[in-house]
């Protein structure tokens, strides 16, 4: 887990590298967001009434213009702890996950004075961890992959920075299964909206 988190952040410093070689093509953001998970399942854990807790978090990322358009966008946080329900049974405890993800991105009106809106297509890689369920009686996949959709727009407020308004929906989902047997319970798709609001500067 550690080690994902680090090579977020080792893209990001290299990004930021490179930044001084490229005046004016490097932007960094630092976003707080809300996340509503989707809380859709399969099998047991659909029966059951499985929900993933919503929370609001931070995220830090870094994006390199290789034109006025087009820029890729790497974007990183630290795990998230969230709250595991049961419509029938109750809390059933708490996992971590960590969400590193990629977004390929097209900027409209990268000149505008007023508004610079954008949208992106993107990788998600989850890391589940710290996965406490029932006592430990139910576990988890560790790993999901899934796309990542974006839309938002940056409101300049100086030369340099500017006010950024976010939204993402991400297909993050992972098996439910008995943790002695490894039977499958079913699935839960978390798939989050992320609603975010924060401030980018460009190098």
């Amino acid at each position: 887990m550690k080690s994902i988190f680090a090579r977020s952040l080792v893209a990001v410093a290299a990004c930021a590298a490179v930044a001084p070689a490229f005046a004016g093509d490097f932007m960094v953001r630092a976003r707080a967001l809300q996340l509503d998970p989707a809380n859709e399942a399969t099998g047991t854990v659909e029966a059951i009434g499985t929900t993933v807790s919503s929370k609001i978090i931070w995220e830090i990322d870094a994006s390199y213009f290789f034109t006025p358009n087009f820029a890729v966008e790497v974007i990183a946080t630290t795990p998230q702890k969230h709250t595991v329900n049961s419509d029938a049974l109750g809390n059933l405890g708490t996992l971590r996950h960590l969400p590193p993800t990629v977004t390929a991105q097209y900027h409209f009106a990268p000149d505008n004075a007023s508004v610079r809106p954008y949208v992106g297509l993107g990788l998600n890689y989850t890391h589940f961890s710290a996965v406490n369920l029932d006592g430990g009686a139910l576990t988890v996949d560790k790993h999901s992959w899934g796309l990542a959709y974006q839309i938002g727009a940056d409101f300049p407020i100086t030369k340099n920075i500017s006010l950024n308004v976010d939204f993402k929906k991400i297909d993050i989902s992972t098996d439910v299964k008995v943790a002695a047997s490894g039977a499958k319970l079913g699935k839960v798709k978390v798939d989050p909206t992320l609603f975010g609001i924060g401030i980018g500067y460009r190098f």
